[in-house]
């Protein structure tokens, strides 16, 4: 049984010490008529306060619960000067109390060191001049009923203002603060306020449900509790069990250490709670049956669904119209310092949440039953994703070691290094531009076969199939986590119970109802149409084409930087300016669309929000999931569309020599590498990845929350005394500092968006998965640290699933099987090197491959003002230079056009993504079918506790008939007895006989 703090010891002293030294003053209090003191500026005359006992009916604010004593509750009163008292002798009071705060430790208890606080209610006021508000305590007796709940001026700073102080918009929410709060206390929720804290114009409300509420809640919310039934849990024989006994310890030094985290023989049977059946249930110790986590949902359960008269809606709208500034539950304690006693937020901050933990796995269990089901499986998903990175990575580092070994043996390559061979190629703009050696652009072509080599094919294939694998063994492992947690039985249905309606929906709703005839139909009734959002779905459809038409725009206003860059630098003055035209270029260029789409997803995010806030949608899963949806479809286009640019459309529409392609009329279109834009495509993927990973998710991750953090602190600074600088902060203080919980989606979308990058264009870079992994190994930790010691403690939600996000993941290991395929046939030479090895090549080699993907072009055929300005820049005259493509040579009779080699390799091409799209789709899904969603074992466990709660149910039933017919047998026999006495009785013995008789028949 868990042992509760003893009564505040403050609380006793000043109750016990004030009551004797003021005896006259007693008369003051139970309504005598005295002066008030020159400090009692609030207080309305002594002659019409109401009685003591009155005051302990009506009022909100005490120190103890429901306590009946004599002595004065010096907490309730603004000052100790109100009294009368001496300053002298307040001091010595306080002084009495060593650590006052001990008891409830430090915010974490109501000041009676008894009931556990189970939420916080922040808000702003204002003092008024003069006074010095000590503290204020909430609590109503329960005996005395909701009808006791007076609005009347409380102690302190609710009395009466000066005519000069009042503030009528702060007055409105003092009244909406003071009837949502009364209504709290009538749906049986206790509470406590302080506004004696460290924070200037800071108040807060602590909030306590008791066991009744929290039975009551369970019950409406069908949470699933553990009952007394233990059962034993299938354990595996044979070669299995000596495989988990060899793996378990082998993997002893990555696990946790942390309590529960090993595989248990025997499960406790749950079931839906339900106050008749709390027999069912260990009750043994009641203060930890529902864990704290379970509190603080059943408490922000009530907030949400209780209103206030002027509102009308919970505590959501209650804080978007600044009535309440934050609103949370408390973390469990303190997460560093030696002397801090061992809870729950300490052992995640030691064994989680600490970057020399990177090597172990994560103690989900403890995230869970800390954070709740729904952040539980978002960190459950992290670590299956990041284990699954290790085996691509590998593959990954093989197929990459593969190109750099076989390097020096491609023959295209070493054909292009071959000064030999004297290629001159075509100028590579008009004019400032001249012919050039196909040597040059040795270094690049050596570098793309470290990514465009055979393998590469057979890791497109790979990742296909581990994307599958991957949603598989996802599946698998939610499973048994929903058996593990108790969700089995979760269904949507049970949702809806507590699915309410937002405050932004109902307010809507509201003003609809007002509009119409209040008498022909009923407000309950109303609800939103297609018709009231068309408006919003118009504006969502003209802002999406604007957005993707500026993030469109923004990379063709690349492309001309790119043009106008090579051109400038090209008759540059320096040599090594001149000869690193292509790298320069395509340098900067990434770097450009890396901050643009940084700044771009920032905006992107609000206006998906803003967007989505206008449609009003019903309830917070509906907001969510649009919300996810628009965001996630524009990140995606803002991420992603300078690489299908280059993977698609560079190098597509150039034209040839004489007769090319210009936009604005003097921009000439730009041209692949001799090599390809495979190169390219991989380091415009490289940068972008790697970039947003370094900066957006972790830098900004880091840096913008202790930026707020410290602004916050600065905003908070104030001239204070030494006995407020020796005062340590309360919990709800210390919470309230911290950074509040933003919710999920910025944390599934980096990694969505990281999951494209390894999947849809893994053909161009083998090494993504290495580097998501990387990233990862630092991700989970960060995201550890800034839960535990950062961020407010979020409310805990139920969830048996990632919900959209899985539908997301589905639909891009989708695409990137058709990207990949694509990226094979039309980016990389792998098809044209594959048709010319089976088609052209004499000997069947590789040899002339070069050569047969090179087109003639005669330079006197240049248009006019097009030629090189400089045409004998190389030393020599040239009259043939050459240019990638295929086409028909000058002194052919169709010259310049498209040869019948173009359309062989255009068909081959069209023919291996139709084969590879199908092949690959077909082991997709032919995985996704031998692998079972639900492990064999966890189905027969889960069809196990079906039966066991059958069992129980039935063994409760006969127990109960069983009493019955005792007691009936019990009766009949009382029955029999009081008939069949042989004495005769009087009158007056008869009766007494038969009361007895129907004594014992109504028991």
């Amino acid at each position: 049984m868990k042992e509760k703090p003893p009564p505040a010891q403050k609380d006793i002293v000043q109750q016990t010490t004030l009551e004797p030294l003021l005896p006259e003053d007693a008369g003051a209090v139970h309504g005598e008529a005295t002066p008030p003191g020159p400090a009692d500026d609030s207080l309305t005359s002594l002659e019409e306060a109401p009685s003591y006992e009155a005051m302990r009916v009506n009022e909100k604010y005490s120190s103890l619960p429901a306590a009946v004593d004599r002595g004065v509750h010096i907490i309730n009163i603004r000052a100790i000067d109100d009294l009368g008292y001496l300053q002298s002798e307040g001091t010595l009071l306080n002084s009495l109390a060593v650590d006052p705060d001990a008891n409830c430790k430090y915010g974490l208890y109501f000041r009676d060191g008894q009931r556990k606080v189970d939420y916080i209610l922040v808000y702003n006021y204002k003092r008024t001049s003069g006074h010095n508000i000590l503290a204020r305590v909430l609590h109503v007796d329960p005996s005395l009923g909701s009808q006791n709940l007076k609005q009347e001026p409380l102690p302190g700073k609710d009395g009466p203002l000066d005519a000069g102080e009042i503030d009528h918009h702060e007055d409105d929410k003092r009244s909406r603060r003071e009837e949502y709060e009364s209504n709290l206390l009538e749906a049986g929720l206790e509470l406590e306020k302080d506004e004696d804290t460290k924070i200037h114009g800071i108040g807060f409300v602590k909030i306590h449900a008791p066991w009744n509420v929290l039975c009551r809640e369970a019950e409406f919310l069908k949470l699933k509790m553990p009952t007394k039934k233990m059962y034993q849990i299938h354990q595996s024989r044979g070669l299995l069990k000596k495989i988990n006994s060899v793996l378990q310890k082998m993997t002893e030094p990555i696990q946790p250490r942390v309590a529960g985290n090993r595989s248990q023989s025997t499960k406790r049977l749950s079931f839906t709670f339900s106050r008749e059946k709390q027999h069912l249930f260990d009750l043994s110790d009641k203060d930890s049956f529902f864990d704290s986590k379970t509190r603080s949902t059943i408490v922000y359960e009530i907030l949400k669904r209780t209103t206030c008269s002027k509102a009308s809606m919970g505590i959501t709208s209650l804080l978007a119209n600044g009535v309440y500034t934050a609103a949370y539950p408390l973390h469990d304690g303190d997460f560093e310092g030696e002397d801090v006693e061992m809870n729950d937020r300490k052992i995640l901050c030691e064994e989680w949440a600490t970057y020399g933990a990177f090597y172990k796995y994560q103690p989900i269990h403890l995230i869970r039953k800390y954070f709740g089901e729904k952040v539980g499986l978002y960190f459950a998903w992290l670590g299956v994703y990041t284990q699954m990175l290790i085996p691509a990575s590998m593959v990954g580092v093989v197929v990459f070691l593969y190109g750099c070994l076989t390097v020096d043996g491609n023959i295209p390559s070493m054909e292009m290094c071959d000064q030999r061979n004297n290629i001159t190629m075509c100028p590579l703009c008009d004019q400032t531009c001249s012919y050039w050696k196909l040597s040059s652009a040795c270094a690049t072509a050596r570098a793309s076969h470290f990514f465009d080599n055979p393998a590469t094919v057979f890791f497109s294939v790979f990742m296909a199939l581990w994307a599958a694998m991957f949603m598989e063994h996802w599946k698998r492992k939610q499973m048994r986590l929903n058996y593990k947690w108790d969700l089995t039985g979760f269904e949507e249905e049970e949702e809806t119970v507590k699915a309410h309606p937002r405050a932004e929906y109902e307010a809507k709703v509201l003003k609809k109802s007002l509009r119409k005839d209040c008498r022909t139909k009923e407000i309950d009734k109303e609800k939103l149409t297609w018709k009231d959002r068309l408006p919003a779905y118009l504006t969502n459809l003209v802002s999406f084409i604007f957005m993707i038409g500026l993030t469109f725009a923004i990379v063709f206003a690349v492309i001309i930087y790119r043009i106008s860059t090579a051109a400038a630098l090209a008759i540059s003055s320096s040599p090594s300016g001149r000869s690193n035209v292509r790298v320069t270029v395509t340098a900067t260029a990434v770097i450009i669309n890396l901050v643009v789409i940084i700044i771009l997803d920032e905006l992107y995010g609000s206006i998906a929000r803003w967007l989505t806030q206008i449609e009003v949608p019903k309830t917070d899963k509906n907001f969510e999931e649009r919300l996810i949806f628009k965001a996630f479809l524009l990140k995606f286009v803002n991420a992603y569309t300078p690489i299908f640019y280059v993977a698609f459309f560079k190098g597509r529409f150039v034209g040839r020599p004489g007769d090319y392609v210009y936009i604005f009329g003097s921009f000439r279109m730009e041209e692949c590498a001799p090599g390809g834009c495979l190169m390219e495509l991989c380091i415009q993927l490289s940068i972008i990845m790697l970039g947003k990973q370094l900066i957006q998710n972790n830098l900004f991750e880091i840096g913008i929350p202790k930026m707020k953090k410290f602004f916050r602190y600065l905003k908070q600074q104030r001239p204070i005394d030494h006995e407020e600088s020796t005062k340590k902060k309360q919990r709800y203080e210390v919470d309230y500092n911290l950074e509040p919980f933003a919710g999920l989606t910025p944390e599934y979308m980096e990694m969505i968006i990281q999951f494209g990058f390894v999947t849809l264009f893994v053909a161009s870079f083998p090494l993504a998965p290495l580097f998501a992994l990387l990233n990862n190994i630092i991700e989970i930790r960060l995201d550890a640290k800034k839960f535990v010691t950062e961020l407010r403690r979020p409310v805990a939600v139920r969830a048996k699933d990632i919900g959209i996000w899985y539908n997301i993941l589905r639909g891009i290991g989708k695409l990137a099987v058709i990207i990949n395929a694509f990226v094979i046939s039309f980016t990389s030479d792998f098809i044209p090197r594959l048709v010319y090895h089976y088609m052209y090549s004499s000997n069947g080699s590789m040899h002339g491959f070069l050569n047969h993907t090179l087109s003639y072009f005669n330079v006197s055929d240049f248009q006019a003002g097009t030629a090189p300005n400089d045409p004998m820049e190389l030393g020599y005259s040239v009259h043939i230079c050459r240019y990638k493509d295929y086409r028909e040579p000058p002194w052919s009779e169709n010259k310049y056009e498209i040869s019948k080699d173009f359309w062989a390799v255009l068909a081959a091409r069209l023919a291996f993504v139709i084969v590879f799209q199908n092949l690959v789709m077909f082991m997709s899904d032919f995985v996704d079918w031998i692998i079972p969603d639900i492990p064999k074992d966890i189905s027969q466990q889960i069809h196990k506790e079906k039966v066991l709660l059958v069992e129980l149910f039935m063994k409760e039933e006969q127990g109960k008939q069983q009493m019955l017919e005792t007691i009936k047998e019990k009766d009949n026999l009382q029955g029999d007895n009081c008939n069949n006495h042989s004495p005769p009785f009087t009158r007056t013995q008869r009766g007494s006989t038969a009361s007895r008789c129907s004594y014992h028949v109504a028991i």
